[in-house]
């Protein structure tokens, strides 16, 4: 599918990695809906995009993706504004850094429910319309996380374990159909991510893993959106951590479940 002239919706649209896409869609798309929680961030994006591309119709909504009611209210939205999505990006993501046993019970349930719920609901309500014009793409923002279970964010590494499997499942379900399914694995990625999952009075680190296996945000979303228009089921930005998960995709379990034990 190309992406040119393209209606694209974009969670977690105010920063990091959901912002460089809408930045690198403008030019392109006809129409970008920026879905995030910090409305001043979305408008000043708004007012970035469309001062690059006055003829960009560019909406803001501002919303609370752990709320079931603004999410089922944003859906309502598209449909008053008569606004046909054919690029759903579901990009929002909260993770959380620490031993399950000490977790915060609101926030693993945010985790459920920005991770999985939303990015189910959003993509079930917006998919009928693709099948109908026979022509969209659905791109999933998972981990490379969701390959293996990682002590320290287990209830984080779950749901993208869910966003692997549900994306797999999903493309198999609409081949023939004019509409792709990508999930996009990316590893190590310098953005508010890190400080965000952070637990209060833990040290920020600067981010996990080595720096060499760090992949810049511009380099994963132009890596994304190549994989949506050359239709590929999976994208993992960079060269070492394509090498690193084979390794960990074709190693069986046991080994893995074994490693991760010495990790904690």
């Amino acid at each position: 599918m190309t992406i040119d002239n393209c209606s694209a919706l974009i969670t977690g649209a105010s920063a990091g990695i959901g912002r460089e896409f809408a930045r690198r869609l403008a030019g392109r798309a006809r129409s970008i809906a920026l879905v995030a929680r910090r409305r001043e961030r979305l408008e000043q994006l708004r007012d970035e995009l469309i001062k690059g591309d006055p003829h960009l119709n560019v909406h803001v909504y501002d919303v609370d993706l752990a709320d079931k009611a603004q999410v089922d209210a944003l859906i309502e939205s598209l449909a008053r504004d008569k606004i046909d999505i054919d690029l759903l990006i579901n990009n929002a993501g909260l993770g959380d850094l620490g031993a399950f046993a000490s977790s915060d019970s609101g926030r693993n349930d945010a985790m459920l429910l920005v991770n999985v719920l939303a990015l189910t609901t959003l993509t079930r309500k917006l998919l009928p319309q693709m099948i109908a014009r026979k022509r969209g793409a659905i791109l999933n923002v998972s981990s490379s996380a969701g390959f293996l279970p990682i002590p320290g964010t287990a209830v984080y590494a779950a749901t993208k374990a869910y966003v692997n499997s549900f994306s797999k499942a999903l493309r198999a379900e609409l081949c023939g159909c004019g509409v792709i399914v990508t999930a996009l694995c990316p590893g190590p990625v310098h953005t508010e991510f890190q400080e965000v999952a952070s637990r209060p009075g833990r040290k920020v680190k600067p981010g996990p893993g080595p720096d060499f296996l760090h992949v810049s945000v511009e380099q994963v979303v132009r890596d994304a959106l190549a994989a949506v228009e050359a239709d590929r089921p999976l994208v993992i930005p960079g060269f070492l951590m394509k090498i690193g998960m084979f390794l960990v995709r074709v190693t069986p379990m046991s080994i893995l479940r074994r490693f991760s034990s010495k990790q904690r």
